[in-house]
């Protein structure tokens, strides 16, 4: 029964939807809070706090077909993609889960249910592993499904340590854990390979389709297993491999997702063969490069953004191998958007913006290939030997782009090989750079995890009665506090905002008669607030009643700069355009801080408009109104999500006029005019097309103005004139100062010349060749360049190297005439005399410069010049 990928993504959600089970939508593939994860890699990595019992929520069965990528991180098939039949860095993982409800029994029974009966698989095509010792499962397998015991293999501790199985799985060193239970699906006798647990297995015949994670126990530091109170279920199967076999295939390359995707990079390229690897390859980076960038990931030197680049240009390089011309890239994000159905929407919105960074990127990565060639023909001019070093053909594939295939066929046209060897112990080191990368990076046990849930009550009041349901120090529960100790506070019903979308939280005070805590911070612990501080006096006991109020001044302060930051980014979407998405935000009592994605720096003018737009809806004085409604209507009726926030089904959406609305749990001034004043204070790049503005409100905006005007009436002071006429009065004195360092420099250029002609009276002879070595004293280091390239034209043939003592410092600069540069390498020449003098240098082979510390160690290092050129010539 052929069905397409979007059916197939349709079918699997509506079947466990008819099972009780909540559809949750694909998460970013930036995940959410959670910095211990590179990409989202799995379709439980939303759902992590929930497993974990840091957070609750309203259904306790899920279902989802998350977007995830694998191209950093622990999870690395960068290499692969393109050569195998299942390796991609972007796939996606059909999920269904289990929050302490359904086990075993049900997981088991659900995909054998939707593999045989909705799907309508051969049973007898189907082999399931499980854990070696567990027998519920295999009785589960064998007597409620009826599957034979011969097809149940059982998988044991293979790899050297107890639990060391691919059937246990683990969310890090401690915390949930459990046996799972595969299913896998036989392509047939004519497809090498053998079933798992054999030693054929990593054949193709058997392909593993689903994943069932039975989480039972918690693994203590020690690696004691406790029985967890309410265990839970983790599934995936891959949508690729299932489409394979549903469309009657046996590479994931085959099935229609990739053959439209393969189709279209050749017709952009240019090439007709469709089976060639590079057009697989093309066709899957693609998917990851596209997605990244509709959710935010910006393609930049480190981090994710790094991972991003080295996608691009594999994917770019590949596509230049098969011959195309110009950018090309770009154009694959329409038709992908297209062919991924019903997981396409996202990416269609962000279209437009999409193509922007990969053709941008693309450009880029053109001019870095020449400039890496650069690089490496300036290596093998200086190479000893015939052997490039590992070294440096890594540092050209890890920041030029250049594979080392390249660089060995530019490396083998001009008579030189590389070392494998020393480039794959770089490569090796880095991988185990992205593994260690990957690691949760966090004990599990030692988080503090609150049962409770807080009743926020303070989006109308700043004060309120709350009961005392859980008290911590040190991160350890106590039943009670005394004064002096620094402790965390829950409540069971409190004013105080935790912090919580980029709103810091609220302080204040919690008392009762003879009691004050002083509340420096609020936080969330899953449902609960946290209030962390210190008590001033009396004690503190589980069960006592508190009031607690907030600092309303601050509150005030926070609010005002919550609402503008809304009206903000409803302003840059309107000067600069819809791909305007918030990235992150800081909003505190002084400031605001608000990063977004634009590609360039915004303009001066554009900035000011946004100001003005701003302070426009300000002196509007519009109400700030709060509506309840369930996420899809909200959605509906066009209120903005922001990026990195999780949702609850039913969502608060905040508007302000017809200017602004967005969903937001954060605590907002009542009317737009309460801000009263919003000056922007600067707009600076963080990363590569990212922005961040920061800004302040009210009091701090006139503040600001304040402190910007004493500046100017400083400025005019200090020219001699007054605030009106400052700018004209600069602008003459900068022009003035050009013209007066143009005229200092002609004359050290000058100087320079004459000192030169006097030079040539110093130049001897070594084996037939001239050569000047000369010591200066207070030259102008930057008109020594013209000084040696005077000094070649005078000796027609020879090498010159000058010191020069400039302030304490060492300065040196070689040339060689384009002759000799086959014996002498002007690089070479003057690291030889920067090594003794504390410094280190080079260049290109006819002419390099160099620095260094120790000026009195100069005269001895000219010293050995000569030998060295003598043994050179």
């Amino acid at each position: 029964m052929y069905m397409s990928t979007d059916e197939i993504r349709r079918a699997y959600l509506a079947f466990f939807e008819s099972k009780g089970h909540q559809i949750v939508d694909s998460s970013s593939l930036v995940p959410a809070n959670d910095p211990t994860l590179l990409f989202t890699n799995a379709g439980m990595n939303q759902f992590k706090d929930t497993f974990l019992g840091l957070e609750k929520r309203n259904y306790t069965r899920a279902t989802s077909a998350q977007r995830c990528v694998r191209a950093g991180g622990k999870h690395n098939d960068l290499e692969n993609v393109g050569f195998t039949a299942r390796h991609h860095t972007f796939f996606e993982m059909l999920g269904n889960f289990s929050f302490g409800d359904y086990f075993k029994h049900d997981a088991i029974g659900y995909a054998w249910e939707f593999l045989t009966k909705e799907l309508k698989l051969a049973e007898d095509r189907l082999v399931v592993t499980i854990y070696e010792s567990d027998d519920e499962a295999f009785e589960i397998w064998n007597k409620e499904i009826g599957i034979p015991a011969d097809r149940i293999v059982r998988i044991g501790d293979n790899k050297g340590a107890p639990f060391a199985s691919d059937n246990f799985w683990q969310m890090g060193d401690t915390g949930p854990c459990g046996p799972c239970s595969e299913i896998f699906y036989d392509h047939g006798d004519h497809i090498w390979g053998g079933r798992p647990g054999t030693p054929e297995e990593d054949g193709d015949r058997f392909i593993e389709i689903w994943n069932n994670v039975f989480m039972q126990f918690n693994r203590q530091a020690d690696g004691t297993m406790e029985p967890l109170p309410k265990p839970s279920v983790d599934t995936g199967m891959g949508i690729e491999r299932i489409a394979a076999i549903m469309q009657g295939v046996h590479s994931n390359y085959e099935i229609d997702i990739f053959k439209t995707l393969i189709k279209e990079a050749a017709a952009v390229i240019g090439y007709d063969d469709l089976s060639n690897q590079s057009l697989r390859v093309v066709a899957d980076h693609i998917r990851s490069c596209a997605y990244l960038i509709a959710d935010g990931v910006m393609p930049s030197n480190e981090g994710r953004g790094y991972v991003l680049r080295r996608i691009i240009r594999r994917a770019v390089r590949h596509g230049n191998k098969l011959g195309a011309q110009g950018v090309f890239f770009y154009k694959l994000v329409g038709p992908l958007a297209e062919i991924m159905g019903s997981a396409g929407e996202d990416l269609k919105a962000q279209q437009e913006l999409v193509e922007k960074v990969l053709k941008i990127e693309e450009d880029n990565f053109s001019r870095t290939l020449d400039r890496g060639l650069t690089i490496l023909n300036e290596a093998l001019d200086n190479i000893d030997g015939n052997v490039l070093d590992g070294e440096t053909v890594f540092k050209l594939y890890d920041t030029y782009g250049f594979p080392a295939d390249l660089t060995n066929d530019v490396a083998r046209e001009r008579g030189f090989s590389i070392d494998e060897d020393g480039f794959e112990t770089a490569m090796a080191a880095q991988r185990q750079r992205a593994r260690d990368a990957g690691n949760f990076g966090v004990d599990y046990n030692d988080v503090i995890k609150v049962d409770a849930e807080t009743t926020f009550c303070g989006y109308s009041a700043t004060d309120g009665e709350g009961v005392i349901v859980a008290l911590y120090r040190d991160g350890n529960a106590v039943d009670t506090i005394n004064a002096g100790e620094d402790a965390l506070v829950v409540l069971s019903n409190t004013p105080f905002y935790a912090e919580s979308g980029g709103q810091c939280g609220d302080s204040g005070l919690l008392t009762a008669e003879g009691v004050v805590f002083n509340v420096a911070d609020t936080q969330k612990f899953g449902a609960a607030s946290g209030h962390k501080g210190q008590l001033v006096e009396g004690s503190l006991t589980v069960g006592q009643q508190l009031t607690a109020a907030v600092d309303s001044e601050r509150r005030q302060a926070i609010s005002s700069n919550h609402s503008a930051t809304h009206l903000m980014h409803a302003a840059l979407r309107t000067i600069l355009g819809d791909h305007v998405g918030q990235k992150g935000s800081l909003v505190k009592a002084d400031s605001l801080r608000f990063d977004f994605s634009n590609l360039e720096a915004v303009k001066p003018e554009q900035l000011r408009a946004v100001e003005n737009m701003v302070n426009e809806q300000i002196r509007a004085n519009h109400s700030i109104d709060t509506n309840i409604m369930d996420i899809d209507t909200a959605k509906a009726n066009g209120a903005m999500a922001l990026f990195g926030e999780k949702y609850d089904d039913e969502v608060r959406v905040l508007s302000m006029g017809d200017f602004s609305t967005e969903l937001c749990g954060g605590v907002h001034a009542t009317r737009t005019g309460d801000i009263g004043l919003f000056k922007i204070l600067s707009e600076s790049g963080i990363a590569a097309g990212i922005r961040r503005i920061e800004a302040v409100t009210g009091a701090g905006a006139i503040a600001a103005m304040h402190t910007e005007d004493m500046m100017l009436a400083k400025t005019a002071r200090l020219v001699k004139s007054d605030v009106a006429s400052v700018v004209s009065k600069v602008d003459a004195l900068v022009t003035h100062s050009k013209q007066l360092e143009k005229e200092i420099q002609q004359l050290k250029d000058k100087l320079a010349a004459q000192e030169g002609a006097g030079l040539i009276n110093q130049v001897q002879e070594i084996n037939g060749v001239k050569v000047l070595i000369a010591k200066l004293d207070g030259a102008d280091n930057k008109a020594l360049r013209g000084m040696v390239d005077e000094l070649k034209n005078q000796l027609g043939s020879g090498v010159v190297l000058l010191g020069n003592v400039s302030e304490g410092k060492v300065g040196l600069i070689a040339g060689v005439t384009k002759d000799l540069i086959g014996k002498v390498k002007a690089g070479e020449l003057v690291n030889l005399v920067a090594l003794q003098v504390g410094g280190k240098g080079g260049g290109r082979p006819d002419m390099a410069q160099a620095g260094g510390t120790d000026a009195a160690a100069l005269p001895a290092a000219l010293e050995t010049v000569a030998p060295w050129l003598a043994d050179k010539l």
